[in-house]
């Protein structure tokens, strides 16, 4: 079982909400998860964004590679480098 780092859609139509969390990856966008490792709110001003560093080091730890949108919030954050960012890309 492949674990991958992503983003999963919650919220209304219209109103996006995301929550980042392990999941496998064969597993539906919005489907069964492993484990929620933060969210992102774009919507509001401006956009929210909060992880558990310790959750996701966990998950990196054991092998986990992060989605390119996870990878982005996740550089903004400073929680990850751009060349590990570049390692995971699968």
């Amino acid at each position: 079982m492949a674990v991958r780092i992503r983003l999963a859609r919650m919220g209304a139509k219209k109103k996006p909400f995301y929550r980042l969390v392990a999941a496998d990856s064969e597993a539906p966008r919005d489907g069964k998860f492993l484990d929620i490792l933060g969210y992102y709110d774009p919507m509001k001003d401006p956009a929210v964004i909060k992880f558990h560093q310790d959750k996701i080091s966990y998950w990196m730890g054991k092998g986990a590679l992060v989605s390119e949108s996870a990878g982005a919030l996740l550089k903004k954050e400073g929680m990850m480098t751009s060349d590990s960012a570049s390692s995971s890309a699968g």
